[in-house]
């Protein structure tokens, strides 16, 4: 299939390179086009605008928010004015139900598909094509973009048929994942403070009461304080718990713990936080335990 695909940073660059493995011809634009390299040396050819990249069956864009979304889609010479009718958008970002809203209404005006596929896994995940992809639209125009999901996903949830509703279930999981960090930042300052050993008391608690994943990947970078380098930035993190806020109020859904929790993003990204991996939110429980701490990166 002819793909073409927008952003290579942390998560896009894997993805990416899945898709040129499993056979498919990609084009891909970043707006720092080193980045490209080592694709361009397996086959990917490097386009020099987002139009460019998007004159392809499918385009895929891979960007931190709206703001970046919204400059490849919608300035001129982007994804609107350039992919063809009948051709496919699809959002693989994590963005607002808002945006996806009139991505989704701009492109039917143009004659082209628009599909909502935000992904959950972190930059590991990505690059071993271990993600787990939330994604709705058009029934036929989800069904082409299946071959792609495969070479980038182990499962695909098809949610709905309206493709911000994809989004907004990403945000719900991203606003459960963060309350889960923050649970686990304050009851390992709990223990820690008394002396339990931080890495065993989360090794008790996975392999009894949680054995899910984030308990296991956050867990152990709480307990380890490996923040640097993030696989997702705190300031990530308030601004996925913000639309998720945003939604709520759009729907009327009183959400008190993501309120509370965008808050102690807030607190983290005031403190120089905003770099560090969202599980850094364990810095504040440790910190309000009167414990030392430290909000510089540390290998």
């Amino acid at each position: 299939m002819q793909v073409g695909f927008i952003g290579l940073g942390h998560m896009g660059r894997g993805m990416a390179a899945n898709l040129l493995a499993a056979g498919h011809a990609l084009t891909v634009y970043n707006r720092s086009s080193d980045k490209a390299d080592p694709l361009i040396g397996k086959g990917a050819r490097l386009a020099k605008t987002p139009g460019d990249a998007a004159r392809a069956q499918v385009v895929i864009t891979m960007l931190a928010d709206d703001h970046a979304v919204e400059q490849v889609v919608f300035d001129e010479g982007g994804v609107l004015d350039s992919l063809a009718p009948g051709a496919i958008h699809v959002s693989m970002s994590t963005i607002s139900v808002a945006l996806a809203e009139r991505l989704a209404g701009a492109h039917r005006d143009k004659g082209q598909e628009f599909v909502a596929a935000p992904v959950f896994g972190r930059p590991d995940a990505a690059a071993s094509a271990k993600l787990f992809i939330v994604t709705a639209g058009k029934p036929e125009a989800v069904a082409t973009c299946q071959p792609l999901f495969d070479a980038l996903a182990q499962s695909t949830f098809v949610v709905s048929q309206e493709a911000p509703k994809a989004n907004l279930v990403k945000l719900s999981g991203n606003f459960l994942i963060a309350s889960v960090i923050d649970a686990l930042g304050e009851a390992i300052a709990l223990v820690s403070k008394a002396g339990i050993d931080r890495a065993q008391y989360v090794d008790l608690l996975t392999a009894t009461l949680f054995g899910a994943p984030v308990y296991k990947t956050y867990g152990a970078l709480i307990a380890g304080e490996r923040y640097h380098p993030a696989g997702f930035r705190a300031e990530l993190g308030y601004k996925d718990v913000q639309l998720a806020l945003n939604a709520a109020k759009d729907l009327q859904v009183p959400m008190p713990m993501a309120s509370l929790i965008s808050d102690r993003f807030l607190a983290l990204i005031a403190g120089g936080g905003g770099s560090l991996d969202w599980s850094a939110l364990g810095l504040l429980a440790k910190r309000d335990a009167g414990e030392t701490t430290t909000m510089e990166p540390s290998e």
